[in-house]
């Protein structure tokens, strides 16, 4: 069998070999030694050297017995395939925080290159794992880690580096997309879609971290220190996933000419940077908008490229391990290069990072739609405004739906949209503490935020 060996040219057989270690061989591992098959030779020519998997792991070693047959080494420890001495770099794709870091941190202490495709993982231990890497004078690559294929840290790390980044706004779930999609295209309701998305495989039997935001968060967090240059934080953004989301907000947005969006969005401003996930209206007329499905798109605004739109599959075994190859063939190319002369993992040069805050979410300035349930009756919109104006909040656009009889003209309600210009945060919040307090305010305030991406 030739699954294993990028190329069997005479050419490729005088050129060195890239050896690795696959920790995991599951969807996305599986789609490395498939891609490897299939393109191994465009690869090789890319890479100047051949590469071959010489050892993988997995739970179920049996399930390894093609591998095995081909003539790589076998185990149920992935331990056993970071200690191999013919490994040259680690390809970590077993996912989780704890067992995950411990065989990182052994490869590196080794000497060994390691590929990741483990969000989870740098966002909440990257600043150990990086630092472990510049003094061993090793690289950790980890395009895998945030949108599947999309090549978006190589863009952010290399192609924009010109570039001061403003900001960067990006679908980065698919499982949160095609619910959102979902309730819109089919005027359903979360727990219905949910199902859905689970009998279909687009989201997890246990899908918290998907529509919690926490997955989002972890990959929005690199992007934020790739884009800025500052230490990966994610114990520090705000995150508010898509549980409380209601139909009637979905459809209400439409009619206001907005589709509701889970985006992770990083911005810089004049007192620190913004880190926050959390559905969003966003104007159907901007591209970002109409991505549907479990697709990912990420939207970048430099200062001198202007706005960037990167667009593709976020996951899924082949379009990940296209992301875990191209990271593979880096090292590949930078073997040889002293560590001074390589692309930082964090894009900036590592004496060079910002120490600029991540700001509190009461902090940060957006525009909100806001749903309110409120009696049909003189004055309400009055009362309403005024304590809006109290906090300095000014309306953009107001949508008033046909009262409904609920047991006599004096129990009439109807609800009322609310488009706000720019507020901070905690001013809003100040606001919606005054307007909740009103006898004619019937229901907790729905508040959403508005983000025109221009």
């Amino acid at each position: 069998m030739t699954i294993l060996t990028a190329s069997t040219t005479n050419e490729a057989s005088v050129r060195p070999v890239l050896r690795l270690g696959l920790l995991g061989v599951g969807n996305v591992g599986q789609g490395v030694i498939d891609v490897l098959t299939r393109n191994g030779g465009e690869i090789e020519r890319r890479a100047g050297q051949a590469i071959r998997v010489v050892a993988a792991s997995r739970r179920n070693v049996a399930a390894l017995k093609a591998l095995a047959d081909a003539g790589v080494r076998t185990t149920d420890d992935p331990g056993a395939v970071v200690r191999d001495p013919e490994v040259d770099v680690v390809v970590e794709l077993i996912g989780g925080t704890t067992l995950a870091k411990q065989l990182v941190l052994e490869a590196i202490s080794l000497g060994k290159h390691v590929v990741t495709a483990n969000k989870a993982l740098l966002a909440e231990h990257g600043t150990e794992i990086f630092a472990a890497a510049q003094k061993a004078g090793v690289i950790v690559a980890f395009e895998a880690a945030v949108a599947g294929g999309i090549p978006i840290i190589k863009a952010l790390r290399e192609g924009l580096t010109a570039n001061h980044i403003e900001w960067v706004a990006g679908i980065i779930n698919g499982t949160t997309n095609f619910i959102l999609s979902e309730m819109r295209d089919k005027g359903l309701d979360f727990d219905t879609v949910l199902k859905e998305a689970q009998r279909l495989g687009y989201a997890e039997a246990d899908p918290t971290f998907d529509i919690e935001g926490v997955d989002a968060a972890h990959k929005l967090a690199l992007i934020s220190a790739i884009a800025f240059g500052v230490p990966v934080q994610f114990h520090k953004a705000h995150v508010q996933g898509i549980t409380g989301l209601a139909s009637e907000d979905i459809r209400y947005a439409e009619q206001l000419g907005y589709r509701i969006k889970l985006l992770g969005i990083t911005k810089r401003v004049a007192n620190g940077i913004e880190l926050r996930v959390h559905p969003t209206l966003v104007p159907t007329k901007r591209l970002i908008a109409n991505v549907e499905g479990a697709m990912n798109a990420v939207v970048v605004h430099g200062d001198a490229v202007g706005t960037t739109l990167y667009y593709g599959k976020g996951a899924g075994g082949e379009a990940t391990a296209s992301a875990v190859i191209a990271d593979v063939v880096d090292v590949a190319r930078a073997t040889g290069n002293a560590a001074a002369q390589r692309v930082p993992a964090l894009a900036f040069q590592p004496d060079a990072m910002s120490d600029a805050p991540i700001l509190p979410v009461q902090q940060v300035v957006s525009c909100y739609y806001l749903r309110l349930r409120v009696s049909d009756k003189a004055g309400v919109l009055a009362d309403l405004t005024s304590l809006l104006a109290k906090q300095g909040i000014s309306i953009d656009a107001m949508l008033q739906r046909e009262a409904q009889d609920v047991g006599g003209a004096s129990t009439a309600q109807t609800d009322l949209i609310i488009l706000t210009h720019e507020v901070e945060e905690g001013l809003l919040e100040k606001a919606l503490a005054d307007i909740q307090n009103l006898a004619s305010v019937l229901a907790p305030v729905v508040r959403i935020r508005k983000e025109e991406l221009a």
